[in-house]
């Protein structure tokens, strides 16, 4: 017997598995099966970069997103080591959102590979999994590619749950599952909660995310401000965020984690390059110009600052955005070491179209540099998801 929701929120997260790296393998049908790594060439005589992604066979190696080339080399040299391109992912993540568009009441993409639909109308968990496997078929037979699929009453829930069974998997928390299913997972399973946070947590005692619903709120607030009273709500499956239609493109952005706190600034700027070759992929899919660039560095201490330049004119010029952004790092780097790195282009100029008023491109003196610093209480990314992959 087929058991309905109870007219309660039914959330989807679609994330495609090793999403560079399966690209990859799909047009180069030889890499099948074989340890995969997606990054900077760690025979460039520099050795710097990170991973992008990777595939399932470099991981049984150690290997994983942000890790440092030269470190996936140490762990498997044998691996075939290819340089991002990126065209060539935004290509195949816009297929994939088209399909994912056609379900639900809503969508809401979250980055180039994962997204969340609102299936609530469905009112009926197994329908809902009808759902998903029909979206895994098509993105599979179509596309050539896998994607996990977690369901739950809420975009956490539905988060954690896409990752349990990857790759290729499917996983339904119902409601009055959602904190019998959280309560064991450790707690650098939600979303935001890095290694130290987590390494905090544990300080006090707490290992599991069923242990927050019994912690004392006074203790947890000592650890992580008034970020815990959220994290008591999340632990008991509570998260209320709606999935949000986009209004179309107001800016892009991406950020870098790094396995170990990174001190060389050469690394450092390699990596700003790559996240600005991506960015400006992106905006060419988009036929978008961007005219201010957004440097953002957290530190250990979790503390982080941005450095921001607005350009006279809107470009997608490579050559003009790296050195920008080269430039902007450089006020923030100062030989310490630097636990994320991220860049965002914005106040974006659509071709075509007449998204953005005159304002947006041209806000008068006094607005072309800013420099905002704030404090963090978790590892948490400007948005849902922090590493590709």
């Amino acid at each position: 017997m087929v058991t309905g929701a109870g007219n309660c929120r039914i959330i989807l997260h679609a994330d495609m598995d090793s999403f560079y790296a399966a690209v990859e393998t799909r047009e180069h049908p030889e890499l099948e099966g074989m340890p995969v790594v997606v990054g900077a060439d760690p025979m460039d005589g520099r050795g710097r970069g990170v991973v992008s992604t990777c595939s399932y066979e470099a991981r049984k190696f150690g290997v994983h997103s942000a890790m440092a080339i030269s470190r996936a080399y140490h762990l498997c040299p044998h691996a075939v080591f290819v340089r991002p391109h990126f065209p060539l992912y935004i290509r195949a993540s816009r297929e994939i959102m088209e399909i994912l568009r056609e379900y639900g009441d809503r969508f809401e993409q979250v980055s180039i590979d994962e997204a969340y639909l609102d299936l609530s109308s469905l009112d009926d968990w197994h329908e809902a999994g009808r759902v998903a496997g029909r979206i895994k078929e098509r993105i599979r037979g179509q596309l050539g590619l896998t994607c996990s699929i977690g369901i739950g009453p809420g975009k956490i829930v539905a988060k954690i749950a896409s990752d349990l069974r990857k790759p290729n998997g499917l996983t339904i928390v119902k409601l009055e599952e959602a904190e019998g299913f959280l309560a064991p997972l450790p707690v650098e399973k939600i979303p935001g909660i890095g290694i130290k946070t987590a390494a905090a947590l544990r300080n006090i005692g707490i290992e599991r995310i069923g242990d927050l619903v019994s912690a004392d709120i006074q203790v947890l607030m000592g650890v992580l401000g008034k970020a815990a009273v959220d994290l008591v709500a999340i632990a008991r499956g509570i998260d209320e965020r709606e999935v949000e239609e986009g209004e179309g493109i107001k800016s892009v952005s991406r950020e870098t984690t790094f396995e170990r706190d990174e001190e060389d600034t050469d690394t450092l700027l390699s990596v700003l390059d790559e996240l600005a070759e991506e960015l400006v992929c992106e905006l060419e899919e988009d036929r978008a110009l961007c005219r201010t660039v957004t440097v953002r560095v957290r530190f250990p201490d979790f503390s982080t600052h941005t450095r921001s330049k607005t350009l006279l004119h809107p470009t997608r010029e490579i050559r003009i955005l790296s050195a920008t952004a080269r430039e902007l790092a450089g006020l923030l780097l100062q030989g310490g070491r630097v636990r994320q790195i991220g860049l965002r282009f914005s106040s974006l100029l659509v071709l075509g179209g007449d998204q953005r008023c005159l304002s947006d491109f041209y806000p008068g003196p006094g607005s072309a540099d800013e420099t905002d610093p704030k404090g963090v209480d978790l590892d948490r990314p400007d948005r849902d998801q922090g590493v590709l992959e």
